[in-house]
């Protein structure tokens, strides 16, 4: 298929994921979007949950396979919003609407990806296409929950608004719930023992410890404070807990329980992860598909957010059209030609990857 109708399907498909709600856990709607999209090309498709996936034509299992992966969730609307995040508006080369950036973009440029090669007969890749759910919250039924439906996988492209760089690595995230306990008394006398003193204390601690391993990519991990809190209604109670919340992105230096075992060494506070399931990755420097994309010009860079590429238990490069710093704003947008060129690099990526395996 020439690469313009590819363009051309990959935007009036995302300008339907624009116009069809699918925020995280909600994304009935943007399936079915996407599997009516993929059969109207003849392409068999499967749907796990809100998870939607498909293999090229002549997919041959002694052979090893590449996913591309994108998300079709969403975070709900920024409320500075002008414009109707809703519609897919085009306005001076750029397509506004909720979605369209993060990770619309990125999303229909790979399913162009995957209909130029879905064809082709003896490839020595076969391509799996994987739309999940449920990537904005990190939730169960996203990614995490459609890789073990999937054939093995060898390595992924994550589509996420990179500008077409290579992010080969990216920080882990570990939330970590603290607690500071206390006594109550009256706050006119000397009563009580004040937990937010206390937590204070290891706030203080949490602001400024720096660990001493640097990861290479990614630089060192960064904690920050975000949420504090008491269980007090009144004034004049001096709190006998204080919560709090940290958000902890974790590089490749340290393992979450290594980290977790310094932060516990050194807070009084009680300390508890919700969760140690976003793990720090990262593909090699010299992989095949970081070579390629090296070759066009490409930059390579650790990233400090988290995408489903955290959930993989195999190497992928985070990599597609848009820009980071758009993700989550009033009014996203993304630029037409960004899709365009976007959905050309991932081609000719690809071929220079499937080139050198079959030499």
């Amino acid at each position: 298929m020439e690469t313009d109708q590819l363009y051309q399907d990959a935007l009036h498909l995302l300008q339907q994921l624009i116009e069809t709600p699918s925020f995280s856990k909600e994304e009935a709607g943007t399936a079915d979007v996407l599997v009516q999209f993929l059969q109207s090309k003849g392409i068999t498709t499967h749907r796990h949950m809100n998870n939607v996936w498909a293999v090229n034509r002549y997919f041959d299992e002694t052979k090893p396979s590449i996913l591309l992966n994108s998300h079709h969730d969403t975070v709900k609307p920024n409320p500075g919003y002008t414009k109707n995040p809703f519609k897919a508006i085009i306005e001076e080369g750029k397509l506004y609407g909720l979605g369209s950036n993060d990770a619309g973009g990125c999303l229909v440029s790979l399913i162009a990806t995957f209909l130029h090669f879905y064809p082709q007969e003896n490839l020595p890749f076969n391509f799996v296409l994987g739309a999940s759910a449920e990537e904005e919250i990190s939730g169960y039924n996203g990614i995490e929950a459609l890789v073990p439906v999937l054939p093995p996988i060898a390595f992924g492209i994550v589509g996420e608004p990179t500008q077409m760089n290579l992010a080969i690595a990216e920080k882990g995230l570990m939330v970590l719930d603290g607690m500071a306990t206390g006594r109550a008394g009256h706050a006119a006398r000397e009563e009580g023992d004040n937990a937010i003193y206390k937590a204070l204390k290891d706030i203080q601690w949490l602001s400024t410890y720096q660990f001493p391993k640097v990861s290479e990519w990614l630089g060192p991990v960064k904690m920050s404070v975000t949420v504090i809190q008491t269980e007090n209604k009144a004034h004049n109670v001096v709190p006998a807990q204080c919560s709090f919340v940290v958000d902890v992105r974790v590089t490749d230096a340290y393992t979450h329980e290594e980290v977790l075992d310094i932060i516990r060494a050194n807070i009084q506070s009680d300390v508890q992860p919700r969760s140690m399931r976003m793990r720090s990755t990262r593909i090699d420097a010299d992989h095949a598909i970081v070579l390629a994309g090296i070759a066009l010009g490409k930059t390579t860079y650790g990233s400090p957010t988290c995408s489903d590429k955290a959930l993989m238990p195999f190497q992928a490069l985070k990599c597609g059209p848009g820009d980071s710093a758009r993700s989550h704003t009033a009014d996203e947008f993304i630029y037409l030609d960004e899709i365009k060129n976007g959905i050309a690099t991932y081609i000719d990526m690809l071929n220079r990857v499937l080139h050198a395996s079959s030499k």
